[in-house]
């Protein structure tokens, strides 16, 4: 066993060592740097590098119009309960004003549900295009009923006889205009969902014209 002396190697380093370590032990630190400096050039060289526009990027560039769209959309997000109320509440108010608006001018992009289409807007179409009795029931409901109310015996006997009139009038008006816009849209749309639309536009015969929603888009005389 050699001992430690001046000048001389530790146990296990000397020039004949009872047990010799391994070189990756000696050279370990040495190679690590090394590694490390090639690493680090190669970053060097590679960032220096100019990069070809063509190369691909792995994503597409963003339009300026989108990145701004995107950035304002992240802006205004809600952040809290009473910020999300309130924009759902906007939001609603915006689309029923839109709504209302398409009802006066008849927009088909923001109409219920129940007059959007082609058949819908050409049952409507062929009601307002016509005189229809069922319109004028208000207005004669008035007088019959201020005839009914005079204490005269003829008079409430015309009354009730103008009540029968008018109810068989409006009831065979309904029949007949029900009729022929049946067979109009299986004419005109054999393919389309007819489901519902007859009853739509008899419904709307029973309004006055001027309160009719949507408006009307068509004169009377004017065959859709």
């Amino acid at each position: 066993m050699t001992t430690g002396v001046a000048g001389s190697f530790p146990t296990g380093l000397g020039p004949n060592p009872g047990h010799p370590l391994p070189l990756g032990f000696v050279f370990r630190s040495r190679a690590t740097k090394d590694e490390k400096a090639a690493v680090d050039q190669t970053s060097l060289t590679d960032s220096k590098q100019t990069r070809d526009p063509q190369a691909p990027k792995g994503r597409p560039t963003p339009k300026r119009s989108d990145a701004q769209s995107q950035r304002r959309s992240v802006a205004n997000t809600p952040t809290t309960r009473k910020e999300a109320s309130k924009r759902q509440r906007d939001d609603r108010r915006a689309a029923l004003d839109k709504q209302r608006q398409a009802l006066a001018g008849g927009d088909e992009r923001y109409l219920p549900a129940r007059d959007k289409g082609p058949v819908r807007k050409f049952a409507r179409d062929f009601i307002d295009s016509r005189f229809n009795v069922a319109e004028f029931f208000l207005p004669m409901a008035v007088v019959i009923l201020v005839l009914s109310m005079v204490r005269v015996g003829a008079l409430q006997s015309i009354a009730l006889l103008l009540w029968l009139v008018v109810i068989v009038l409006i009831v065979l008006d309904a029949i007949l205009n029900g009729f022929r816009l049946k067979k109009q849209l299986a004419e005109r749309f054999p393919d389309h969902n007819r489901k519902g639309a007859v009853a739509y536009a008899l419904m709307r015969s029973l309004q006055m014209r001027r309160l009719r929603l949507p408006k009307p888009q068509v004169k009377r005389g004017e065959r859709p």
